[in-house]
Order: structure tokens, then sequence, then C-alpha cells
């Protein structure tokens, strides 16, 4: 997930009532709702060492059980040498509770990145082994607006920020309300979401305390996970149905979520020999809410030596490891070949795109250097 909804989840917690546990709770929370996503800095290095680093260690068992003492350890060097230096009369962090509650966070961060289809190795670095929740889209502003309600109650009290919220809120609103592929409904159903969380500031704190909102919160953002969980759990089999009943043999069904809109899925039929898409539209009522999204892409289930040497591309190490659901394209030049890589999730053309990649080989299937102006990896 985005790291704003990380943030919004671990401050989430401090306002179900765990900030009273002990002083620094609330920052102890949120830093380790992304601790483990200081592997970000890969991006620095290029797209295919991030695919082949993030989401790794630093997500996976061993890094999970030392996060906690790490950033337990920080919080207390920060509360001894700065915290109550500047004022001696602030009573001491907790060592205990603070153990706890950055376990408590650090744990939330696979999970809710194990919820979407990029997927996370959580056995990392005993198995690389990617896990996939095919649940949410890697940026769910219904994540934000549920996490985040009692949040902005709580935090908004000066004109600082305030103005920041506001920015933000305009921000994600944009987001939403913006795009043509997010229906009418959920556009609606955002814009009472965010008077709610107006209406929370201004008036809520009279007749409601923060606590209480959060905690209504939380379970409004489960029972949220659980729809969309169940939606996908009723498309997958329906679109096998579908498909197989229109002549195209399918192995299995990946429904996966769209951006801002809950009531789609993009649902991916893997078949013997070929990708088939299918999106499910829940307010189509009937056999309507199943369409063909997109023309049917090949499968190599067996990629031969061409594929084979192609994938071994040193610059391609990252993508190679982060493949789920691949597709080439082949073609025969004067020089050798041209192999065209896409991931299915996120990458259905050559035109680019998470996943997509370029490499030219000889024909005697050595790597060609680039050509100048020429697309290798997006």
């Amino acid at each position: 997930m985005d790291n704003l909804a990380h943030s919004l989840v671990g401050a989430w917690m401090a306002e179900a009532g765990l900030k009273r546990y002990t002083p620094l709770a609330t920052a102890a929370l949120v830093i380790g709702a992304n601790l483990p996503d200081v592997d970000g800095i890969v991006t620095f290095a290029g797209s295919d060492a991030s695919l082949y680093w993030r989401r790794g260690w630093t997500h996976g068992v061993l890094a999970l059980a030392l996060w906690p003492f790490v950033l337990t350890g920080l919080m207390l060097l920060w509360d001894r040498h700065v915290r109550r230096r500047r004022d001696p009369t602030r009573a001491p962090a907790r060592a205990g509770p603070l153990l706890g509650l950055s376990t408590l966070a650090i744990l939330s961060h696979p999970a809710l990145d194990w919820l979407n289809t990029y997927g996370v190795r959580l056995l990392m670095p005993f198995d690389g082994t990617w896990f996939y929740g095919d649940t949410l889209f890697i940026v769910d502003p219904w994540v934000w607006l549920l996490a985040g309600a009692a949040v902005v109650m709580a935090d908004a009290r000066t004109r600082k920020s305030m103005a920041g919220w506001c920015v933000l809120g305009l921000a994600t609103t944009a987001l939403v309300t913006v795009p043509p592929f997010v229906p009418w409904p959920a556009k609606v159903l955002w814009g009472v979401g965010l008077a709610a969380v107006l209406w929370l500031r201004w008036k809520g704190t009279q007749v409601l305390s923060t606590q209480r909102v959060a905690t209504v919160c939380g379970v409004g953002l489960v029972l949220y996970l659980g729809a969309i969980l169940l939606g996908s759990q009723v498309a997958a089999p329906r679109a096998k149905a579908w498909l197989t009943a229109q002549g195209a043999p399918v192995e299995r069904v990946i429904a996966g979520p769209v951006p801002a809109n809950p009531f789609v899925r993009d649902l991916i039929a893997v078949g013997p020999d070929r990708y088939h898409f299918v999106r499910a539209d829940f307010l189509r009522g009937g056999e309507a809410h199943l369409q063909r999204s997109d023309p049917s892409l090949p499968r190599e289930p067996n990629p031969g030596p061409v594929i084979q040497a192609a994938l071994a591309a040193p610059h391609l190490r990252g993508l190679a490891n982060w493949l789920r659901l691949p597709t080439y394209e082949v073609t025969e030049t004067e020089a050798g070949w041209r192999v065209a890589i896409n991931d299915v999730r996120y990458s259905r053309s050559v035109n680019g795109g998470l996943g997509f990649a370029v490499v030219e080989l000889d024909k005697s299937l050595r790597l060609l250097p680039p050509r100048r102006g020429a697309d290798h990896e997006h």
C-alpha cells in the first residue's frame, strides 16, 4: 500500500486508544507502520533494482522480528536525549508498551501490502516466494477515508494542521472525482464520507469521543475489506463459468481490484495458453455485469530458449524474479531476436508500464547493447 495509507492506519491505532499506554506511542505507531519501507531507497538505483529488492528483506520474517526492538531502542534514545532534555518534567516513555506498540504497527505494514496484487515476500530471507491477497489496489482512497476520519478529528486543531489536512483532502478528492473510470456512486459515496469527516471536525467532538469514532471507523474498515474480498470470491467463479461456456478453457481466475472503484473487479482468467480479461461490474444486473475488457493475450507456460535468454539478462534480474503473469512477444530481427515482456497485472500492451521490458538478442541468444532511442525497460 501507499505510505499515506500506512501512516493513517498507524495514527488510527493511536486514536483508537493505544496512545494512552506510553508517551511517544503515536510516533512509534506511525513510524512503525512505515518502517519496512526503508527499502524504498533502492528506487534511486533504478526500476529493476526496485523490483528486485522492494518488499523483500525488510518485509520478511527476520526483519519483522528485529524491527520492533530497533524502533523501541530508537524511541527510548530520543526520549532520553532529546524529549526529556527539553522538558525534564515530562513522564518517561515506557519500554514494554513501546515494544508492544512497535510490534503491532510494524506487523500492520506487511498485512496491508499483502492485500494487493503486487505481492510481498513474507518469508525473506529464507524463501523468496511472493504472496498475494488480491483484495485492494495499491492506492485505495477508502482506506484513507476510514482510517483518517478520527485522525483528522483529533489532529486538525491549529491553523497549520488544518491547512495541511485541507490540502490533503483536496488532493485525494481530485483523485477520486476527476478520473472518468470512477463511477458516480463511488464519487457520491466519497462526498458523503468527506462531509462526515468535516462534520466530525467541527461538531463531532461535542457529541462523540475521538476514540469512539476511531473504533467505529475500524469496524467499518474491516467490513469494507471483507466486502471487497467477498466480491472477488463471488466474481472469480462466475467469470470462469462464463468463459468456459464460451469455449475458453480456464485453469484459474485472479480477481483484482481497480483504482477507487469498489464496485468493479478486474478479472484475469489463466488458460492453458492464453490470458482472458473480464470486467465484473456489480452495479450491473444479470449476465451484463460480466464483459470482456481487453483482447486475450498469449501465455507461455513453458518459455522457449529465446525467452529464457531474455529473462536471464542482468538488467532484468528484478523483473524476472517479480513476474507473476507474464506474456511475451518474440520478433525475429536482422540481428537476432526482440523480446517484449509484460506482466498482465499491470501492463497489457507494448506502450510500457510496470512489468514491461524489451530485450534485444543476437542469433546466438547473446544480449545486444541497447540501441540509441529504443525502448528497453519502463
